[in-house]
């Protein structure tokens, strides 16, 4: 049997430790391209500038204006060889993070996330739009060399975004534990470049799904905990072990132990416009209660779930994604839940639609019963 584990070839976080980012670059040379949105270089510039000058390391500012398109990257590739770059360094969200991956080709990349959000900053994947914003493709290559979390950035970013991330940690154990029971294929044995031609399945291993058992654990001993720490701007070792478990173990584990329905039905819930407005993060915790409920697990998990994600924050009913009546879109959500790609065929049983409807449903009533449980 192939399987794949994929991984950055260097994780490092710690308080300001923008200021050694320096020292990572020199390793490549002396010009850094900087893809970054404007306001998060403004956010982090004292400690850019300061590091630069510590390590005589240049960073090249790209005009980068929020979008990862096929023309956006050719224009940053120009740019990097006219200025004879020799890194290229992704700092903020998802689109700059991914455009960096997609210049850089997989060689001489350092990530660097201003929120612990999602756990694209470890992956190997990138998502790419047209010059519109709409969906082009996927794109997969070599891990980053270097994922720099500077914690105080973090601790000071809104605590939204934290929440976020951890909704889409908490799916990585369940999603992984899916795939392992399946033997499903996964991302981490895809070739490198633009997604093109065929290469054989590769498995999930075992070390995949511990590392997803750990996030979830994580999650569980010290999200709270973390919520009040950035929400108070501070950083105290329940944010570390979050940021950890939100960008770290969770990417790890969804990329070499495998997504299945709870991502699938968030990419239902996509098409329904009143849930726009919510983090990706936030529409995959409902995912996952749609998924545990989908495979009939035991009430204590559920309930345990539930209890998890009323305590920090995330949404656990329709209601709390500002979907006040889904009526017949239901049907709508659930076929772009299945259509034949999606990744709920990794679940370990045959998907209908109208199975993955009837357990939408069944996980709002529950997550409704919850929170109103909860309020009183």
């Amino acid at each position: 049997m192939r399987k794949a584990f994929i991984c950055p070839s260097k994780y490092v976080q710690g308080e300001n430790e923008l200021l050694n980012l320096g020292y990572f670059v020199q390793t490549f040379g002396k010009n850094a391209l900087l893809i970054a949105h404007p306001d998060d270089v403004k956010r982090v510039k004292e400690k850019l500038d300061a590091t630069a000058k510590k390590y005589g390391i240049k960073f090249i500012e790209a005009p980068f204006k929020g979008e990862c398109s096929r023309n956006v990257v050719k224009e940053l590739q120009a740019l990097a060889k006219a200025k004879s770059c020799n890194c290229t360094i992704g700092l903020g969200g998802g689109k700059a993070i991914d455009t960096a991956k997609c210049v850089a080709e997989g060689k001489s990349l350092i990530i660097v996330p201003t929120i612990a959000a999602t756990d694209a900053p470890t992956s190997h994947s990138a998502v790419l739009y047209t010059d519109e914003g709409a969906f082009d493709d996927y794109a997969y290559f070599q891990s980053p060399s270097v994922v720099l979390i500077d914690t105080t950035v973090i601790a000071n970013a809104p605590a939204r975004f934290l929440v976020s991330g951890m909704g889409d940690a908490l799916s990585t154990y369940f999603e992984a534990r899916a795939n392992s029971v399946s033997f499903a294929n996964i991302n981490a044995g895809l070739p490198c470049g633009y997604r093109e031609g065929y290469t054989p399945p590769a498995k999930p291993t075992k070390t995949a799904l511990a590392l997803a058992e750990l996030c979830y654990q994580t999650l569980l001993s010290d999200g709270y905990k973390a919520l009040l720490s950035c929400q108070s701007k501070v950083v105290t070792p329940s944010l570390e072990n979050i940021i950890e478990a939100n960008i770290l173990l969770s990417g790890l584990g969804f990329e070499s132990g495998g997504l299945a329905a709870a991502h699938a039905i968030h990419d239902g819930l996509t098409i329904l416009e009143e849930t726009h407005k919510y983090y990706h993060g936030e529409k995959v915790a409902f995912g996952t209660l749609c998924q545990l409920v989908l495979e009939n697990a035991d009430l204590e998990e559920i309930n345990e779930v539930l209890d998890f994600c009323l305590t920090v924050g995330l949404p656990v009913c329709l209601d709390d994604l500002g979907v006040k009546d889904i009526g017949d879109r239901l049907k709508a959500v659930a076929a772009k839940a299945c259509i034949a790609e999606e990744s709920i065929h990794s679940m370990p049983f045959p998907i209908t639609e109208d199975g993955v409807a009837g357990a939408i449903l069944a996980a709002d009533k529950l997550g409704r019963a919850a929170r109103d449980a909860a309020a009183r």
